[in-house]
Order: structure tokens, then sequence, then C-alpha cells
């Protein structure tokens, strides 16, 4: 029996989204100054209005209500009188240093004793990673960052010069078996001017956005394409409703075709093994992928506050694996270091890296150059199992 799976994404003009950016970018300039920087960033916004807040501690100096002001105008909100801008916005901030009793615990000196530092926080993690396209990523939520960067596209450029920041997709997949087979529904909704036409915004997003970016070979007669189903956007962005730092979970992983541990990314420093430890569980499903070693896997991990060592690890491959499981498991245990800073030095995650991927995916082809995406443990997993 066929089966339908869909996925969304948002535009970088998302209020949940511009939350998102303002924390990493924040975090970027912190990290810029002083690697070491301990953050937990968090960002709201409503009309008008944006409050930062939550633990810092660090040796940097950074200007807060400038970085914030400058991700919102890069975004594009720029224009007084609707609600939202970068420049008549209140901005607020409410930021204090990290609480000792967590720090106590992570913060180690020496190589040895660093690479035993602790986790940030308990947690568990997932990763995922599939052979349905390049980037062995799950094909919808793939689909659904390539139509919103598009809209985002056109916007920018002036191609389509009467769209504005906010807006999203959606894209459902008809699989056969475990195969996409067609897409069977698109839904856009983009935020736009006063003036514009309806009807000449649903037909230029559909020439424009959409078609160009959905395969043709996965388009038919019977595909359905929902552009602005309720007609009019023209409020949006925090005038349109609130935003909230991680609450695009989602949208930022798998696109819900994989578990989750429910921990957000953006605004952490790396001791956080939400992040740190959500990017090893992708790359080491991903690298088992590559290997050629299994079609599908997920990767859980689970940690203790101040413990180095992970207290779980699942492979779990869905009946796909070419090779023993056991033995995969044990394969993996011997080739990846999941101590929290020892993926940090693998990956180099005290570096400012994380503004590009604040929208539109952590994983996939918007994270294609990201440490943790690489496919470098994939041929020491296939001489592991070419001996046997």
């Amino acid at each position: 029996m066929n089966r339908l799976f869909t996925s969304e994404s948002v535009t970088c003009g998302h209020p949940d989204k511009i939350c998102d950016q303002i924390a990493d970018r924040i975090l970027d300039e912190l990290l810029a100054q002083d690697p070491e920087s301990r953050s937990a960033c968090e960002v709201t916004c409503a009309t008008n209005q944006v409050h930062i807040f939550g633990e810092v501690t660090t040796l940097a100096k950074v200007d807060y209500e400038a970085v914030a002001r400058k991700v919102i105008r890069d975004i594009g909100y720029t224009e007084k009188g609707r609600g939202f801008d970068a420049e008549s916005c209140a901005i607020s901030i409410d930021l204090h240093e990290q609480s000792p009793d967590i720090a106590m615990g992570i913060t180690r000196r020496g190589i040895a004793e660093e690479l035993s530092s602790g986790a940030g926080d308990q947690g568990l993690m997932f990763g995922f990673a599939c052979r349905e396209t390049d980037s062995l990523m799950p094909l919808p939520i793939e689909l659904a960052h390539g139509l919103v960067k598009r809209l985002e596209g056109v916007r920018r450029s002036g191609e389509l010069p009467y769209l504005l920041p906010d807006g999203k997709a959606q894209v459902t997949v008809e699989y056969e078996g475990e195969l996409p087979k067609r897409v069977s529904t698109v839904i856009l909704s983009t935020q736009h001017r006063e003036d514009a036409d309806i009807e000449a915004v649903r037909s230029d997003i559909r020439q424009h956005v959409i078609l160009p970016t959905i395969p043709k070979e996965l388009i038919d007669a019977d595909t359905q394409i929902f552009i602005n189903p309720t007609g009019r956007f023209v409020v949006g962005g925090p005038a349109g409703d609130s935003g909230l730092t991680g609450r695009k979970l989602i949208v930022d992983t798998y696109g819900g075709y994989a578990r989750h541990g429910g921990g957000s990314f953006s605004g952490k420093d790396p001791t956080k093994v939400d992040r740190s430890g959500a990017y090893m569980a992708r790359y080491i499903a991903k690298n088992i992928v590559a290997a050629g070693l299994a079609d599908r896997c997920e990767v859980q991990l689970g940690y203790s506050i101040g413990l180095s060592e992970p207290v779980s690890v699942l492979v779990d491959t869905f009946d796909t694996e070419k090779v023993k499981l056991s033995a995969l498991y044990d394969a993996v245990r011997r080739q990846a270091d999941m101590r929290p800073a020892a993926i940090i030095r693998k990956f180099g995650l005290t570096r400012p890296i994380y503004a590009p991927i604040a929208c539109y995916g952590h994983f996939g082809s918007n994270a294609a150059a990201m440490p943790w995406e690489q496919t470098d443990m994939a041929e020491q997993l296939r001489k592991t199992f070419s001996k046997q």
C-alpha cells in the first residue's frame, strides 16, 4: 500500500526563524572573540519588539542590540509602518552568567581532562540518514527547504518585487514501499504587499518558485498545488505572530521523518549536547549509509550532565543493514568518539559557523559544507567489513 508523508519549512522571515537567527548570530559573535564562551541564549519577538534572554558566560564584548538589529535588517524587515522593522523595534536584554553548578561539570583543564569534560546537560539526540536524496536526507524536507530558499531568492533578487519576508512551504510525498514515487501536494504561503493581485501571486509563485524547484518527474496531473490558500497574506512576521527560538526543531532536522529528542540548537554553545550530540548522531548515521552498510539509519545518543561518555547508544537500520547489526554497532563504538569535548574538537565547533544554518536546516544540502555532513568515516567503516 502506498503512503503519504509531509514535511514543512519556513523562510528566514518567519517569526520563529528570526529568533533562531538572532540567537545564532550572537553565538557566532561570542565565539569569534572567545571560543570558550558558554551560551544558552533565547530570543522571542512580537509586534515591534524583541527580547533576548538566557545565560551567557564569556570574555567577549558583544553589542547584543546591534547584532539583533543587523539580523532583522539583513532578513529584510526595513520598512516602517508594517509592525516590525530593524530601526524602530524595541529590544530588551536579560542575560546572566551560566550556573556555576553546571560549569563545574563541563570545564576541565589539560588535554586529557578536557576530553573527559562532561556534557552540559542530560538529554537524548537523534541522527538520521537515508538514500532518498544525494544529501542522504528524506526527500520531503529537502523539497520543502528548496521551495522556501527559492522563495527567498526571488524576493531578494527583485524578480517578484511585491514579496515580503514571511513565508512557509509544505510538501507531501507519496511513497511506494520505501521509495518516493511522486509529489502529492505542495502548499506555499507567502507574505506580499497590499496591492498585489492574489491571482497574479499564485501564477508567479507557481512559475517562478514551485515548478523550478520540484523535479518535473515528481509532478503529475494529480499533484495538488495550493498557493496562499486563504488568499490575502499582508500582515506577517512578528506583527502577525510571535516568534521564539527552538520552535522549529522539526524544520531544523528531518521534517518529522525521524525522531527528535526535543532539544533545540540555536543560541547554544557546543558543550550543550542538544547541539553537538545531534551533529554527531547525524554524522554516524550518514556515514553508515554512505558506506553502503544500510539504506536507512537512525542513531540515538543519550547523555547525563557531568558525564563524558554517552549513557546509551542505539543504531537502528530498520532491517536495511547489509552487515550484522551487532558488528556495525561495535564498529561505530570503536571508530566514533562520542564524548562532547571530542565531538567539539573533531568538528571544530568553537568556531563561529552557526549563522548560515540557523535557517533552512542544520543537515542536508543546506549544511553540505559543515563538518558533521562529511563522509570521511565511511571508507574506514567499509574497510572494517571488507575484511570480514
